[in-house]
């Protein structure tokens, strides 16, 4: 590409961030045929008392949006297709795309499910639009047209994003230095990933209600609109400089999930429990910790803190499935007795992790239960390990601790989540194949 006198200076074309439309609905679209150039919205279970998690781009011309209702999306659009969603088969395709993305450049991270960015060199940047279109014919290529996605250009990854969100879907977007900030004044800030709806309250009490004005501050200004370091990182990112974060240290591991209609009874809502946190005890495993905080929440219909319930249990440092389950299995009765409210989602999370290199003091220190000891500790760790393996080795269900039930809307502690893909063992249910396309049944 070609810069203006005195552009040398200015920061050059280093990174592509590729952005998957409507990625679940376009995935679905692509497995099965008949559904292409159809409103189509993917909903999380089987059920008329949901809402839509992605709606395709034909749904969205037409009204639909992330989060309508089915019964909403219906009087849209009554030809509306509403289809179950496969979290494995959407990581499996997920993993696939990667194999294809790479085959033309490195993936440098991969941000989410349909989001990844790739470093670029000074030649592949002077490619620019044909560097795009490259990697879009490949996709087509390799899968369907149904999978398109929207590729942004640019000298930092949040300019990049903002250009692969700029012109969706199937878009293309080029921001160069010297264009700045004027090829992004069409822009609102809450266009911008980072300015959430906090951020942009501040933002208006500082004066700032346009690009133009959010150009103008100082680094130091941002990083004080903001309330810490992240503000100055934007700034740098938005005027074209790499800022570098330090790598994020694991903090917890959990799970949450929104109850189903007709799986709110009290059986039903601590096996769920149950489930989450077993989901949330194998990963913890994998990455050789160890937690020392178990709590659990509840959030009622009106989502507000009049029906927000939490319990909190620690414990000395444990691994072990038993440890933990004994620990809920406490706060499960303590909701049973105490919850005010009819339970609508539900939380179950481990914290403290430390591993045991860090773990100072005896780690055996304190009674898990009564009766414990340090050789019955290792008996259950070393049950976990196995019941780990085994899972692995012969599937989900090849064993548990307790009954294995059923769960409305399957896919306990392993659906996709924003900046976390689920690996193949957190999948308790059998692997269902890219055409059985499940339909509601309502």
């Amino acid at each position: 590409m070609e810069y203006q006198t005195g552009a040398n200076d200015l920061p050059k074309v280093e990174r592509l961030y590729l952005d998957f439309d409507s990625f679940f609905a376009s995935a679905e679209q692509h497995f099965n045929a008949d559904l292409r150039g159809r409103p189509v919205g993917v909903v999380p279970l089987d059920s008329p008392h949901t809402s839509c998690i992605a709606v395709s781009r034909e749904a969205k011309a037409r009204g639909v949006k992330f989060g309508t209702s089915i019964r909403e999306a219906r009087k849209l659009l009554p030809d509306m297709v509403f289809v179950i969603a496969r979290h494995d088969a959407y990581v499996r395709l997920h993993k696939r795309i990667l194999e294809v993305i790479e085959e033309i450049l490195p993936v440098a991270h991969v941000r989410s499910i349909d989001e990844v960015v790739c470093s670029l060199t000074p030649s592949e940047a002077q490619l620019g639009k044909a560097l795009a279109d490259r990697i879009k014919a490949a996709l087509a290529d390799t899968f369907s047209p149904a999978l398109t996605c929207s590729i942004g250009m640019a000298s930092t990854e949040l300019l990049a994003k903002i250009g692969a969100e700029m012109n969706k879907p199937n878009g293309f977007a080029l921001i160069e230095a010297q264009s700045l900030p004027r090829s992004l004044s069409h822009l609102a800030l809450r266009d911008l990933p980072g300015i959430s709806k906090g951020v942009s309250a501040r933002l208006a009490a500082a004066g700032v209600s346009d690009i133009e004005g959010l150009w103008r501050l100082a680094p130091k200004q941002a990083r004080k609109i903001w309330g810490n370091v992240e503000g100055e990182r934007f700034w740098n990112e938005l005027h074209g400089f790499h800022a570098e974060r330090p790598e994020t240290k694991k903090s917890m591991y959990g799970h949450g999930r929104v109850l189903a209609r007709d799986g709110r009874q009290p059986e039903q809502v601590e096996a769920c429990a149950h489930q989450l946190l077993l989901s949330a005890a194998r990963r913890l495993r994998r990455d050789n910790l160890r937690a020392t905080e178990l709590t659990l929440g509840f959030r009622g219909a009106r989502q507000d803190d009049a029906e927000r319930w939490n319990w909190r249990e620690v414990f000395p440092a444990a691994r072990d499935d038993r440890t933990f389950r004994r620990a809920l299995s406490k706060g499960l009765a303590e909701a049973r007795r105490t919850l005010p409210f009819s339970p609508h989602a539900i939380n179950v999370t481990l914290h403290g992790l430390a591993a045991d290199g860090e773990i100072t003091g005896d780690l055996f220190g304190g009674a898990l239960d009564e009766g414990a000891d340090q050789a019955t500790r290792q008996k259950w760790e070393q049950v976990s390990d196995l019941m780990d393996t085994l899972r692995h080795t012969h599937g989900a269900k090849a064993l548990s601790l307790g009954t294995q039930a059923k769960i409305e809307g399957g896919y306990v502690g392993a659906k996709i989540a924003f900046g976390r893909i689920p690996d193949e063992d957190d999948f308790s249910e059998a692997p269902t194949k890219d055409e059985e396309t499940q339909f509601l049944s309502y």
